[in-house]
């Protein structure tokens, strides 16, 4: 046992070794004394905004290396307890040392992920739109699965979650819904699960209890905060106020407090009815409309640069990604990666980090061979 732990132990050295030569402190420190430097001056705080920009951007350095620093000293840590493991062969020793290795594992595991995770507004908040495809009842259950899905891994990630808009289905499941992540890299990650989501299963609604095939189309994009600029004229926008709609409530039906609201040049229509509040659901509204046409203009750029590409890239969102196979067997396959899961079970539970990372590694190798 000890000896696998050892092999264990071996790999995690070396994963800390690749990493220390991509994280370069030294480079850290020397943006946080300039930082410092440009915050020492008093003419920074008339703006206060800017002033606020590279205090955020310090603390965003200072955690990078207190992060590091706190896995240097955990693995330290664990080879001190290696050594006085083998020395004892208590085994309570023994099981300290696999829990402190399997601790630092994930953390590396986490970590790793993260360094990946360097593209534009990656740091982001995330916010996702489903949406059932065709198929009725069925799609619509697979959009509520979809849902719980995400929602269970933002749990395990502790992410806050709120499901801003949602409209049920008919029989049961729902039509589609946005919901709001918000957390570390909450956008990096799950920009990963852009497209084409497909369920194969025996169907519950079905009483010949025949296979049926669901498709749901997901969508993630980033929560554009103030500082980014993006123009939304008060004459190319209307809003609508009606009567929230859902589960029964004192609340519900009362009162116009739903907000609709149409950006008239683009078409996008978005809107908020979780709230109780007119006002609060009209500014979750707003914020998701920025990030909505935000989102637009960048997709527009990109599909500029890739019109020059000889060979263009099937990553486009309305593709089909992944595969929920849960009959005649189980098997949840990315289509990009090529990763296979046969713990259908887990993966429905939230459990995605592994499909997560391969599609990252992919980009990341995608990256560098347009370099």
């Amino acid at each position: 046992m000890l000896d696998e732990t050892k092999t264990r132990i071996d790999t995690l050295v070396e994963r800390m070794a690749i990493l220390r030569g991509y994280l370069d402190l030294p480079a850290l420190e020397g943006q946080i004394r300039k930082l410092d430097s440009e915050l020492s001056e008093q003419a920074l705080w008339e703006d206060q905004e800017k002033a606020q920009k590279i205090l955020k951007e310090r603390s965003r350095l200072r955690g990078e290396i207190e992060d590091w620093t706190k896995k240097e000293k955990e693995l330290e840590e664990v080879l001190i307890l290696d050594e006085f493991a083998r020395e004892t062969e208590d085994q309570k020793d023994i099981e300290e040392l696999e829990t402190r290795v399997d601790s630092l594992d994930q953390a590396l595991g986490r970590y790793e992920i993260e360094r990946m995770l360097s593209g534009e507004n990656d740091d982001a908040n995330v916010i996702v739109y489903i949406n059932a495809g065709a198929g009725g009842t069925e799609a619509q259950d697979w959009v509520e699965m979809l849902l719980r899905m995400y929602l269970k891994w933002a749990e395990r990630k502790g992410f806050e979650s709120q499901v801003v808009d949602l409209l049920p289905g008919e029989e049961a499941g729902v039509k589609n819904v946005t919901f709001l992540l918000k957390g570390p890299y909450a956008y990096g990650y799950l920009k990963c699960e852009n497209g084409i989501h497909r369920l194969v299963r025996i169907s519950p609604f079905d009483t010949n209890s025949r296979r049926h095939t669901s498709f749901a189309s997901v969508y993630a994009y980033p929560e554009i905060t103030d500082d980014i600029a993006v123009d939304i004229r008060e004459e190319d926008i209307r809003i609508d106020t009606f009567r929230a709609s859902g589960p029964g409530g004192q609340h519900v039906n009362r009162t116009d407090s739903a907000i609709r609201i149409t950006h008239m040049p683009t078409g996008i229509v978005v809107q908020c009815q979780n709230e109780r509040s007119q006002h609060k659901n009209k500014a979750i509204a707003m914020a998701i409309l920025r990030s909505r046409i935000y989102e637009l203009e960048k997709k527009k750029q990109e599909e500029k640069i890739n019109s020059l590409n000889k060979e263009k890239k099937d990553i486009a969102w309305g593709s089909q990604i992944r595969s929920y196979i849960l009959h005649p067997y189980k098997l949840i396959k990315d289509h990009r990666t090529k990763i296979e899961v046969h713990n259908a079970e887990g993966v429905l539970a939230g459990d995605i980090d592994a499909f997560i990372k391969a599609y990252l590694l992919y980009l990341t190798f995608e990256q560098k061979n347009d370099n």
